[in-house]
C-alpha cells in the first residue's frame, strides 16, 4: 500500500476553505470577548509593571520572581479549565447540560484544593521557595513582601477562572470580559492610591501593589460567581452542584483531562525554570524580561483569543459527529492562525518604540535588553500563533489530549532548557541570546503542528453515549 504523507492526504481529501460567513462571525463572536478579557488581564500586569517600575529595578525583579509561583498556579488552573472545555464543549455540542455541570464540579473542586495548598506553602514557606529564583537579596526582600499578600489571590483567581471556563463552554464569553474590566479599574485606582500614598493613604510601595491585586481578584470572583449562580440561563448551576460528589464523569475528566492539565502544569514549571535562569543573569536582565513579557502578552492576545474560540467550535463540532465539517474548520483555522501571527509580530516589533515612554525611571541598559528581547518575540510570535493555536485549539480540542503534552515535553526539556542553560552558564552569552533559546520551541514546533493537524487522526469523540444512542 502506498504511504500517504500529511501533504498527500491534505490534497487527496480536497478539503476546502470554509466560505460560510456565519463561521467567521462565530469565530469573531467567541474570540473577540476572550481576547478582550486577555487584554484587560494583561493591562493589569502592565499597569502593575509600570507603577512598580518607578520603585526601581529591585522592585520590578521582586514582583517578577514572586509571580513565577503565581504563574505556576495560573498554568495549572488554565490546564484544568482547558481540560474542562475539551470535554464539556463536546457534551454541549449534544446540548447535555447535566453532564457539563458534573464536569465543571470536578474542575472546581480540584482547583480549590490545589490553590489552598499553594497558598499555605507560600504564606508559611515563601522565603525558601523564592530563594530558588534569585540570589539577589534586595529582589528577594521585595518578592517576600509581595508574595505574603498576593498568595491570598490564589483561591479567588481559581474560582473565577473555572466559572468563566464553564460559561465559555456554552458560548457565554462576555462574562470574563466584564469581570476583568471591573478588576482592572479597581486595580489601577488602588495601585495609584496605595503605591504612592494618595488621598491620605500611607505610601505602601510594593505591598500596595499586592493589596490592590488582592482586592481586584476578590471583586472579580464575586461578579463571576453571582452571574453563574444567579443569572445564567444556559447551565443554571446551583451552589451545591459545584460540590457534587460521586459524579460518573470524574474518571473521564482525569482520563482525558490529565494530559491537558499536566501539559499546562509542565508548561508552568517550564516558565518558572526559565524565570530561574533569567533571574541569575542579573537584575537588569530580569527586569527587561518582565517588561518584554508584559508588553508581549498584551499585544499577543489575538492569538490566544482565536485559539480559545477555535477550541470551543472544534469541540462542539466533534461532539455533533460532523467529521467533514471538523476537517474544513481545521484547515480554515490554520490559515487564520498564521495571519494573526504575522500581524501580531509586526506590532510586537513596533512596541520596542514605546518602552522609554512608559519606563522612564529604569536604567538605559535594562531598556536596551528589553528592546532586544522584544525583537526576538516579534519573530517567535508567528510560530506561537500558528503552532500553539493549531495544537491546542484544534488537535487537543478535537480529542487528542496526549499529543500536545508529549510534544511539549520533548521540545522544552530536550531542546529549550538545555540550550538556554548552556548559553547562560557555559558560553556566557548575552541575555537576549539566552532568551532566544528559551523561545526557540515556538518555531520548532510548527512543522509538528502542520503534519499532525493535516492528518486528521486527532478527531475523537470523548463523550459517553446517551441512552438513545446506546440503543441504536
Amino acid at each position: 500500500m502506498k504511504k500517504r504523507t500529511a501533504t498527500g492526504l491534505f490534497k487527496k481529501d480536497a478539503i476546502k476553505i470554509v466560505k460560510d460567513i456565519s463561521f467567521y462571525k462565530k469565530i469573531a463572536v467567541l474570540s473577540i470577548p476572550i481576547a478582550a478579557q486577555n487584554v484587560i488581564t494583561y493591562l493589569v500586569s502592565l499597569l502593575d509593571n509600570i507603577m512598580v517600575g518607578r520603585l526601581g529595578e529591585a522592585a520590578v525583579s521582586g514582583v517578577f520572581i514572586a509571580n513565577q509561583v503565581t504563574t505556576l498556579l495560573q498554568m495549572f488552573v488554565t490546564g484544568v479549565s482547558a481540560a474542562l472545555m475539551v470535554l464539556a464543549a463536546q457534551y454541549w455540542g449534544k446540548r447535555d447540560a447535566e453532564s457539563v455541570k458534573s464536569i465543571v464540579s470536578t474542575a472546581f473542586k480540584l482547583c480549590l484544593i490545589v490553590s489552598a495548598c499553594l497558598w499555605a506553602l507560600m504564606f508559611f514557606y515563601g522565603e525558601g521557595v523564592l530563594s530558588l529564583f534569585t540570589n539577589d537579596s534586595e529582589a528577594l526582600k521585595s518578592a517576600l513582601i509581595y508574595v505574603r499578600i498576593v498568595c491570598f489571590t490564589y483561591i479567588p483567581f481559581s474560582v473565577s477562572n473555572v466559572l468563566v471556563a464553564s460559561m465559555r463552554c456554552v458560548e457565554t464569553v462576555r462574562l470574563g470580559t466584564y469581570s476583568a474590566l471591573t478588576a482592572l479599574i479597581i486595580n489601577f485606582f488602588l495601585n495609584w492610591i496605595l503605591i504612592f500614598g494618595k488621598l491620605g493613604m500611607p505610601r505602601l510601595g510594593i505591598a500596595g501593589v499586592a493589596i490592590a491585586t488582592l482586592t481586584a481578584r476578590i471583586v472579580e470572583m464575586t461578579i463571576t460567581a453571582v452571574y453563574v449562580l444567579c443569572y445564567d440561563k444556559m447551565l443554571k448551576t446551583r451552589f451545591t452542584e459545584l460540590f457534587r460528589f460521586g459524579s460518573p464523569f470524574v474518571r473521564d475528566f482525569f482520563k482525558y483531562g490529565a494530559p491537558v492539565i499536566a501539559g499546562d502544569l509542565f508548561w508552568g514549571v517550564n516558565i518558572s525554570v526559565q524565570g530561574g535562569i533569567v533571574g541569575h543573569l542579573g537584575v537588569a536582565a530580569t527586569a527587561a524580561v518582565s517588561i518584554a513579557n508584559v508588553l508581549f502578552s498584551l499585544i499577543s492576545v489575538g492569538s490566544y483569543g482565536i485559539r480559545d474560540g477555535a477550541a470551543i467550535i472544534i469541540g462542539q463540532t466533534v461532539g455533533t459527529g460532523d467529521i467533514k465539517k471538523v476537517r474544513e474548520y481545521a484547515k480554515t483555522m490554520q490559515v487564520l492562525f498564521l495571519g494573526v501571527g504575522l500581524i501580531t509580530g509586526f506590532f510586537v516589533f513596533l512596541s520596542r518604540l514605546v518602552i522609554p515612554f512608559f519606563y522612564i525611571s529604569l536604567d538605559t541598559e535594562t531598556l536596551r535588553i528589553a528592546k532586544q528581547m522584544l525583537s526576538v518575540l516579534s519573530v517567535t510570535i508567528i510560530g506561537t500563533s500558528y503552532q500553539m493555536a493549531t495544537l491546542t485549539g484544534i488537535v487537543r480540542a478535537g480529542g487528542a489530549t496526549h499529543f500536545v503534552l508529549i510534544n511539549d515535553l520533548i521540545h522544552v526539556w530536550l531542546i529549550v532548557i538545555p540550550s538556554a542553560l548552556l548559553a547562560a552558564f557555559v558560553f556566557n552569552a548575552p541575555a537576549f541570546v539566552v532568551f532566544a533559546c528559551l523561545k526557540s520551541d515556538q518555531i520548532l514546533k510548527c512543522w509538528v503542528a502542520f503534519i499532525k493537524c493535516n492528518r486528521y487522526n486527532w478527531i475523537k469523540n470523548l463523550t459517553r453515549p446517551q441512552p438513545a444512542e446506546s440503543a441504536v
